[in-house]
């Protein structure tokens, strides 16, 4: 199975010790990269062949998509711990090298430039990509801040909507157990009133009651008293009966 051709872009503004900054210009295939560099007047073009690629990458005893992501990283964003050179080399060409360190050990990669038969061309394309870089970020940059402000809105939204929701929990909850309150004093109120009628008709039994009690000892008491009188009555009779009898 053939792998897909994939191709990246990148432009970096390289910044040399003791010399102007130039721009280096990647484009980065599956095994093989094309540069152009620019120092706003003159520029240089490597082209490097899948060949070349393959050689150097086992020279280093690496994978060429290894070697070729490597070279990308360092020329596609500036390294703080790399040293980057460019200098002169025969015929108007120059030498693009930068160091990185693999096991402890510092080493340098270093690739041939040649003159470029149209730097206005090259200098124009390095423009233009850093011009369409430049408004694709802006763009992304818009796009991602009104994506912040849909979401800060939203999130505004949903902050209103659960402080109105705990609002009405709050005033639900209360309402609840106001009605809670209500209903229990009126059950309070009613059970009061019956226990408080119960009381009365207890009362009300207890002194009738009483009464009766109170009538029923009265009326013994008179009987009682009657009989009493009646016996005195009798005994009168029968002694002055006998008186009688004895004048006789």
């Amino acid at each position: 199975m053939v792998e897909s051709e994939k191709t990246k872009h990148t432009c970096l503004r390289l910044e040399i010790s003791g010399a102007d900054p130039i721009f280096v210009k990647g484009t980065w295939h599956n095994s093989h990269f094309d540069i152009s560099v620019t120092d706003g007047s003159s520029s240089w073009i490597c082209n490097a062949t899948e060949e070349e690629v393959a050689e150097r990458a086992a020279q280093w005893d690496q994978p060429v998509s290894e070697y070729l992501e490597l070279a990308e990283q360092y020329l596609g964003f500036q390294q703080s711990n790399s040293v980057y050179g460019f200098s002169d080399a025969l015929e108007g060409s120059k030498r693009l090298s930068w160091t990185f360190e693999k096991e402890g050990t510092k080493l340098e990669w270093r690739w041939k430039c040649k003159p470029s038969h149209d730097s206005k061309k090259i200098t124009v394309g390095i423009l233009d990509f850093l011009m369409e870089a430049n408004i694709r970020l802006s763009e992304e940059v818009v796009n991602k801040t009104r994506s912040f402000e849909k979401m800060k809105c939203e999130a505004e939204r949903c902050l209103t909507q659960g402080e109105k929701l705990c609002d009405e929990k709050t005033e639900f909850e209360n309402a609840t157990y106001a009605k809670f309150l209500s209903v229990l004093n009126s059950k309070k109120a009613k059970l009061r009133a019956l226990r408080d009628k119960d009381d009365s008709v207890r009362a009300v039994a207890e002194e009738e009651s009483t009464d009766k009690a109170e009538s029923f000892d009265s009326g013994r008491s008179d009987n009682e008293q009657s009989e009493e009188e009646a016996s005195k009555k009798a005994s009168s009779s029968k002694a002055r009966g006998r008186k009688r009898a004895v004048r006789s």
